[in-house]
């Protein structure tokens, strides 16, 4: 099959998935729609058409492993409500010319919750967690086309009281960087749950994604525009009031970066309309929408780091660091695959 055609069956695949995934308004597992990367958070907590050496973007989008270095070790973590913590890990390894797999895992802690009688006795304490673990796979389609598939097994047990799931993302990005230009599309937790919690099973949080990056010329400044939750346009859907243009708005994630000295540092800023709508409700201001951070890149070793508001009870901190073991591969393919140098 020519290059230029093999990605049209991978996007009739996304395309059909989403036709047999309708979600309701209430799903389960719902950590999985938290950041796991620095430069995401920065960039307003979502982004699946960034373009860079970073493994952490694998959660974002399964294609872009295909950007990352090959034997890339990548460890995140994140400060949530208080008492909570998340993290992630993953690790990214080059498969031929023009593959790429890897292997993640997810996690939230929330902390020890007291068991407590009808009487106010305290008897003791439970834990409750949220785990995925995930394995996945991008192929390079064409020059400036790369599809990526990952499969995950989720997890979650909350008092003794556990659940489930099984789901499979699916992403599909384009790059040229004689423009610096990239978009992409991303069907996420397209899956089901297979053990509930009790008799009622609940939907995944299904998630069709569409994101555009765009540098802007001779500038080392890169807009991001990303629309999620595509499937959801009705404003019944919200728990706050909205309607109109505000409907819009809570799709909407912006965000701005810029890459100094040589791609050695970068710094970037945010804004996501809908966490600030729902932080506002909860009595704090529409400032709580704004994410922002920076990130240094030193050989082969990479550290991140963002601020951002998830909740009101404690500010979000992510910290993300990566380091690419010696490969005689590829090396932050972040390029055109060029004829003679196919490492994507």
């Amino acid at each position: 099959m020519s290059p230029k055609y093999r990605i049209i069956p991978f996007l009739l695949l996304l395309l059909l998935s989403l036709e047999t995934s309708a979600q309701e308004s209430t799903s389960i597992f719902n950590f999985l729609n938290l950041p796991t990367s620095a430069h995401a958070t920065a960039l307003g907590g979502k982004n699946i058409s960034l373009i860079e050496d970073d493994a952490s973007l694998i959660f974002q989008n399964p294609a872009l492993m295909g950007s990352v270095s090959d034997k890339t070790l990548n460890l995140n973590f994140m400060t949530y409500m208080q008492g909570s913590k998340t993290g992630s890990v993953s690790y990214v390894q080059a498969q031929g010319e023009r593959g790429t797999w890897g292997v993640s895992t997810q996690f939230v802690g929330y902390g020890d919750i007291p068991n407590v009688n009808t009487e106010g006795i305290i008897l003791g304490k439970n834990g409750a967690l949220d785990m995925a673990i995930a394995g996945g796979y991008s192929y390079m389609l064409s020059d400036y086309w790369v599809g990526g598939v990952t499969g995950k097994f989720l997890y979650s047990n909350y008092a003794g009281y556990s659940s489930i799931g099984l789901a499979v993302d699916l992403g599909v990005s384009y790059f040229n960087p004689d423009n610096d230009f990239s978009f992409a599309f991303v069907a996420a937790n397209l899956g089901g749950q297979v053990k509930a919690f009790g008799e009622v099973h609940e939907k995944l949080p299904v998630d069709l994604q569409f994101g555009i990056s765009k540098g802007l010329g001779s500038w080392p400044v890169r807009v991001h525009v990303m629309l999620y939750d595509m499937l959801h346009w009705d404003k019944a859907y919200y728990l706050t009031d909205c309607s109109g243009f505000r409907v819009f708005l809570n799709h909407l994630d912006i965000g701005l970066d810029a890459t100094l000295f040589n791609g050695r540092f970068w710094v970037g800023m945010g804004y996501n309309f809908r966490r600030a709508t729902c932080m506002v409700a909860e009595g704090a201001s529409n400032a709580s929408g704004i994410t922002f951070g920076a990130g240094i890149n030193i050989k082969r070793f990479k550290l991140g780091l963002a601020y951002g508001n998830y909740h009101t009870g404690a500010p979000t901190i992510a910290i993300t660091t990566a380091y690419s073991f010696p490969s005689k591969k590829k090396q932050a393919a972040t390029t055109k695959l060029e004829p003679d140098n196919q490492t994507l």
